[in-house]
């Protein structure tokens, strides 16, 4: 018998690590990200390379629909820090299509870069987050501080 749950796009794609091949793809996502930044694709193709071959300070997954398009991704920083007594990452950024918003995709990757996180000893997962608290609050996230920053040109 099939339902809802077993047909939805969030059961139906395939979270993986990020290959080089996947650079267009997510560039396009991160389009959708909304922040102040616009993109710039050369100083993007230069962080992807970084992200997807330093796999011990970076984690970049992607959710990948049984037909190869790439509709999220999820990208965190891993930092040796001195209070945590062992490493720390930060979910820098999450992306899921606009198309599959609200079906359960942006929870399997967080839940798939936790599942990373606890198998590389990560302590704590930490999320800065302007617009999506709410989210994640709802899957288990708590606020614990806020987040200053300072841009430089």
């Amino acid at each position: 018998m099939s339902t809802t749950a077993d047909t939805s796009p969030a059961k139906s794609v395939q979270i993986r690590s990020a290959t080089a091949n996947d650079a267009a793809s997510v560039f396009e996502l991160l389009k959708q990200l909304g922040t102040e930044y616009a993109p710039d694709r050369a100083a993007f193709d230069s962080a992807f390379v970084h992200a997807v071959d330093d796999r011990a300070t970076t984690l970049l997954l992607v959710a990948e629909q049984v037909d190869g398009i790439v509709v999220g991704y999820a990208f965190a920083t891993i930092a040796h820090l001195l209070h945590t007594n062992g490493s720390s990452a930060q979910l820098q950024e999450l992306v899921v299509d606009g198309t599959v918003q609200s079906t359960g995709i942006g929870t399997r990757l967080v839940e798939a870069v936790e599942a990373v996180c606890l198998e590389r000893g990560v302590r704590q997962l930490t999320v800065p987050s302007r617009g999506s608290a709410d989210f994640f609050e709802r899957i288990g996230y708590m606020s614990t501080a806020d987040f200053l920053k300072r841009v430089f040109d």
